[in-house]
């Protein structure tokens, strides 16, 4: 595989050359596996993280300790919007769906450019913008559609974040993330695996048909996906 570099990450592959040299050389790269936290609920955020693989999901825990995710960040974005919001710690888990490599920065570095205006701030907020309607369009859909567009939904959301067809994750850990029962996860893979959709097997789950994946998803893969690409260059 080819070594990561800053600028497969979007939003620092379109920054101005001055902005990007500026934040170069405090960014490190580190290595996440699958499941690894990046920060707990209520931790202050010493580092936020531009993903150039893999995909960071964004969990909300409740106190019992069911969880439901709320947006999934790949090689589009950055983990850690509270920082630069003011808010220095989140009620949020950030943990790594698929394996993951990201550039760190240091918190402060991150806030002192973004206190200086310009385009990294405007493209900050755009990101964070997109990551709003992301989560908006998530509890809609939790709320008003079916488990099966649920999963679809979930599905194409990881694969434009991925270099392939395919994600390893069980039915147990999808379940978690949409915040619904297995079996309502399990019914749903079925039917889409019977239509020729998916296929599934020990955990692996491939894509075979990627249009009619679309066709059977409720409009909320869309209206993230649209907005996404409206704030953020590809």
């Amino acid at each position: 595989m080819p070594s990561a570099t800053p600028k497969q990450n979007r939003l620092l592959a379109s920054l101005p050359d001055s902005d990007f040299k500026e934040l170069q050389a405090k960014l490190q790269l580190v290595e996440f596996p699958l499941g690894a936290s990046l920060y707990e609920s209520g931790d202050s955020l010493e580092h936020v993280y531009f993903p150039v693989r893999g995909i960071i999901s964004l969990l909300y825990v409740t106190a019992n300790g069911d969880s439901a995710e709320l947006a999934v960040i790949g090689c589009e974005g950055m983990v850690g919007v509270s920082v630069f919001m003011g808010g220095e710690t989140t009620p949020n888990r950030a943990v790594v769906q698929a394996a993951c490599d990201a550039y760190q920065l240091p918190s402060r570095d991150l806030k002192a450019k973004f206190a200086k205006g310009g385009a990294f701030q405007l493209l900050m907020l755009k990101f964070t913008q997109a990551l709003k309607t992301h989560v908006t369009q998530t509890a809609v859909c939790n709320l008003h559609h079916t488990v099966e567009q649920q999963l679809c939904r979930w599905l194409l959301l990881s694969l434009d974040r991925l270099p392939r067809n395919e994600i390893q994750m069980t039915q147990e850990l999808i379940a978690n993330m949409l915040g619904v029962r297995r079996q309502g996860v399990t019914e749903a893979a079925g039917r889409l695996e019977k239509r020729g959709i998916i296929r599934y097997a020990r955990g692996l789950i491939t894509v075979s048909d990627r249009p009619a994946l679309e066709s059977a998803c409720c409009e909320c893969y869309a209206v993230v996906k649209k907005e996404t690409d409206r704030l953020l260059p590809v």
